[in-house]
């Protein structure tokens, strides 16, 4: 199951709206036949891995990390091929939270006389498909937040500095989120200031991104210039407005080729929750929200964040007008805090990377 969970990630970013999926099966204690979910419309993991084993399946053992499909989507049921192969028995380290198998699979390939096991490195594998049980449960994206800190809680300078707060490596693992997301948002402060290309320069496989993630503006006047890097690199754009965008700048937007979304807004700020709806109807199943402030403040008050990501550098910056990564409301009390859960740390060259998971309200 640990061969299949590191097959199951070189799916990652690839094959969305689909889950990433790898799986192994063994025969005589021997592998003879691995794979991972490709591209949608194409095999899935235990499609790749019964092709690699071919005749030698039968009588084998298939390692899965998600419950095998038994319905008829782009492709034919997975349950249907590993039934005709052959395999003996069947370990799914989770079920498959959509209704049309979530139980359906094991239970067909039960009845055909196929032993199932389920749990094993249960975790691992909800970790990898977390933004498809988000999607496919809920019909919108799964969000991560990401920043940098200093120490002492900036993220720039007074005089707005920013560059480079985190250390190589940590902006190095960015872009791998970039790569295994399908969308990268930000507030149009962060475009004003910074002027990102919001790319995905690497994959886990090396050399560059086969897709690069859609990238979100949010910005409800459309402050936004159309000479921003970000119209003249790989990927499309979305603009999120309100209808007080002017007209002539809605029209430019789209004649550089970015796709201009209406939202409703109070205050000034973008209906977030009607932003993650609408990507939802697009078959986004994951957002990586880089910036500003202001919009993580937003999804942190509207309790629309899932996942936190952060890496604090052991420098001290200081500064009453330094800028730091949360606005917005906040807590009135640190007793009604957002609350990480699951928190893991590691070492990111010199900085520490923190993440955890937003428990519910």
């Amino acid at each position: 199951m640990e061969r299949a969970i590191s097959l199951a990630k070189l799916a990652l970013g690839q094959v969305s709206p689909n889950p990433a999926v790898g799986a192994v099966i063994v025969k005589d204690d021997d592998i003879i036949g691995q794979g991972y979910t490709q591209p949608p419309g194409s095999s899935h993991a235990e499609i790749m891995a019964l092709k690699e084993a071919g005749m030698r399946a039968s009588g084998g053992v298939m390692y899965v990390t998600l419950e095998p499909c038994c319905h008829f989507g782009r492709t034919p049921p997975c349950t249907k091929a590993i039934i005709a192969s052959g395999i003996k028995e069947v370990h799914a380290a989770i079920t498959d939270p959509n209704p049309l198998v979530s139980g359906k699979g094991l239970k067909e390939l039960e009845s055909a006389g196929i032993k199932t096991v389920v749990g094993e490195h249960a975790e691992d594998a909800s970790e990898i498909v977390e933004s498809y049980i988000k999607f496919i449960t809920t019909s919108r994206p799964f969000v991560t937040i990401k920043y940098a800190m200093s120490i002492d809680g900036k993220i720039a300078a007074r005089t707005g500095d920013s560059k480079w707060i985190s250390s190589d490596e940590s902006r190095r693992y960015v872009l791998f989120l970039r790569y295994t997301t399908d969308a990268v948002m930000v507030g149009v402060n962060t475009v004003l200031t910074d002027d990102p290309q919001l790319t995905s320069r690497a994959s886990i496989r090396g050399g560059v991104a086969k897709n690069q993630p859609l990238r979100v503006i949010v910005d409800a006047t459309g402050r936004t210039p159309v000479t921003a890097k970000i119209f003249n690199t790989p990927g499309q754009v979305l603009m999120a407005v309100s209808d007080k965008i002017a007209a002539a700048q809605k029209k430019a937007y789209k004649k550089l080729g970015a796709e201009v979304l209406v939202l409703p807004a109070k205050k000034g700020l973008i209906d977030l929750g009607k932003l993650l709806s609408a990507l939802g109807e697009k078959q986004i199943t994951s957002v990586l929200v880089e910036g500003g402030a202001s919009l993580l403040g937003s999804l942190c008050d509207n309790n629309l964040v899932d996942k936190a990501v952060v890496f604090v550098a052991p420098v001290i910056i200081g500064g009453d007008k330094a800028r730091t990564a949360i606005g917005g409301k906040g807590a009135d009390k640190v007793v009604n805090s957002l609350k990480l859960e699951r928190v893991k740390t590691k070492r990111s060259d010199s900085d520490m990377m923190i993440t955890g998971y937003i428990g519910r309200k």
